[in-house]
């Protein structure tokens, strides 16, 4: 039976695009490249040359930087930097984005990228990955401007994610559908194993950090109780998922249907997910596959950022599921001090 690889499928959604020039296949080409390395480094790590622990080094979100993401993030730099299809690179390892240099030859797209999501998991083999968003150069002229690094959600022209798991796993979009591909490591070649993915329109599972509970606001805490309340007309009680790697949750909701929240809270009051390099991408993926991504009140892809960093809530996953989340909590209002639940 043949079998179609990424590299073959990103050529027949190309051929589609009137004027298309290949840039944009170059440039998915090289981020398979480069998920390819970190799979290899992934699935060798504690083996011979020690790439676990930390490197002593704390990143621009004020996180301790482990081996691995220091490594994705150097990986993803040098190949997508080296493509010709980018002009300037974002990461969530970094605080500035890192413009292309003229020698290396400059394209007209923004690549963004979340190098190692869920990398505290390392040392303890759970799933882990790389999170991406490309959009296209706006504004005229060679120089890089925030027009082009602050662009609202919905004018991303490609989004994915790769897992570093049981197996290694590219879902990817560029609008035309969601596709997924999984490696095979003897010919070291991906291929189409999940096509034209489409999220159910209900789940029956939550996924949340319940550890954060005592941080959590009234209308979270009524929200996860009510998910947790029975009553078989809505199909609740809902059970709980949680994996603690946001790649790995989100990819669970987006083949079984359910819930993904990351809400904001009392240690994070405008929330703890990234919006260029987590909530703009996933919020891309989920869409066209027939979800919804929300703040809890406002459509993720409406977005516009104010910085590369900028922080938001995240409710993701079906569309019914996410619907429910924000008019339950738009359905606490505050009493004197006291928030009353008013769901029935």
């Amino acid at each position: 039976m043949q079998r179609t690889t990424l590299l073959q499928h990103i050529r027949k959604q190309e051929q589609s695009v009137p004027g298309a020039t290949g840039e944009f296949t170059t440039l998915l080409t090289e981020i398979m490249v480069a998920s390819k390395i970190i799979s290899l480094e992934v699935n060798s790590a504690g083996i011979g040359e020690n790439i676990l622990g930390l490197t002593g080094k704390i990143n621009v979100q004020g996180e301790e930087v482990q081996k691995l993401d220091e490594f994705s993030d150097l990986t993803f730099t040098k190949i997508i930097g080296k493509s010709g299809a980018v002009c300037a690179i974002t990461s969530e390892e970094k605080e500035n984005a890192y413009i292309i240099p003229p020698e290396d030859n400059p394209g007209k797209y923004i690549f963004m990228m979340d190098p190692l999501d869920g990398s505290s998991n390392i040392d303890v083999n759970v799933n882990i990955g790389t999170i991406f968003s490309i959009y296209r150069k706006k504004s005229e002229g060679d120089t890089v401007t925030d027009e082009d690094l602050l662009q609202k959600g919905e004018e991303q022209v490609a989004a994915g994610y790769i897992v570093y798991g049981s197996s290694t796993i590219f879902i990817y979009t560029s609008g035309q559908g969601v596709h997924g591909f999984t490696l095979d490591p003897s010919l070291g070649e991906f291929f189409l194993s999940h096509p034209n993915l489409n999220i159910p329109e209900q789940g029956s599972t939550y996924s949340a950090n319940e550890g954060n509970w005592g941080v959590w606001d009234e209308p979270q805490k009524n929200l996860v109780s009510f998910l947790k309340k029975e009553d078989a007309s809505s199909g609740r009680p809902y059970k709980l998922r949680y994996i603690g790697s946001l790649v790995a949750d989100f990819h669970r909701t987006l083949l079984k249907g359910g819930l993904f929240m990351y809400p904001k809270d009392k240690k994070s009051p405008k929330g703890k997910l990234r919006f260029s390099f987590e909530a703009a991408p996933l919020a891309f993926i989920v869409e066209n596959a027939g979800g919804k991504a929300s703040t809890g009140n406002k459509r993720i892809l409406d977005i516009t950022p104010e910085g590369i960093h900028d922080r938001l809530p995240l409710y993701i996953g079906s569309g019914k599921d996410v619907e429910m989340a924000e008019t339950h909590l738009a359905a606490t209002v505050k009493k004197g001090g006291w928030f009353k639940w008013l769901s029935g």
